[in-house]
């Protein structure tokens, strides 16, 4: 595998890039306040091992990625790229054996610091993700799962990326989780 990082994009003031050893501490802060603001559960370690090894889990991988955006030496966004597919339990069945692991890469993490939204950040880290998981090469496709039930998840998924299964209609996903599942197709 060759490690493909490509040059930082302007994006007004911020910068997007892949993430670098000194960006692991501010990327963790990023994600744990998501988890802590946004989410009704916080930090669950099952479910967010990546976020104490941050470094482990994105950076000495080279089939995964953790792109950030930095407003001067702020981290205030992150998307994390993983290859490996849903998990059943506790997503479905099928889901999991559509998506596997090794070919899947999965976008996680994608969360923007609430004084920073609106300025196209997360559709511009989707993106820098996307072309790293086409140009890495071994990846079938790009699939996420999000949570419906925070504000904006729904509608800036649905400009991005298929939707492939609605959790909440079928129940496969437990109780209280807005849970859908989308796939993005890689770019050209």
């Amino acid at each position: 595998m060759h490690d493909r990082r490509r040059e930082p994009q302007s994006a007004g003031p911020y910068t997007i890039r892949d993430a670098l050893p000194q960006d692991c501490d501010g990327a963790r802060r990023v994600m744990l306040e998501t988890f802590y603001r946004e989410f009704s559960y916080g930090y669950v370690p099952a479910w967010h091992a990546d976020v104490i090894d941050v470094q482990g889990a994105y950076l000495d991988n080279p089939r995964h990625r953790l792109v950030v955006a930095v407003a001067g030496d702020e981290v205030v966004g992150t998307t994390g790229l993983l290859s490996r597919g849903p998990a059943h339990p506790p997503h479905p069945r099928w889901i999991a054996e559509r998506y596997p692991s090794g070919s899947t890469a999965q976008l996680v993490r994608v969360y923007v610091a609430p004084a920073h939204r609106r300025h196209g950040l997360a559709r511009a880290m989707v993106e820098r993700a996307c072309e790293f998981a086409a140009t890495e090469g071994g990846y079938r496709t790009v699939y996420l799962h999000t949570n419906v039930d925070i504000p904006g998840a729904r509608a800036f998924w649905d400009s991005l990326a298929k939707e492939v299964c609605d959790a909440r209609e079928t129940g496969e996903h437990g109780a209280g989780f807005g849970t859908v599942h989308y796939e993005i197709p890689l770019p050209g």
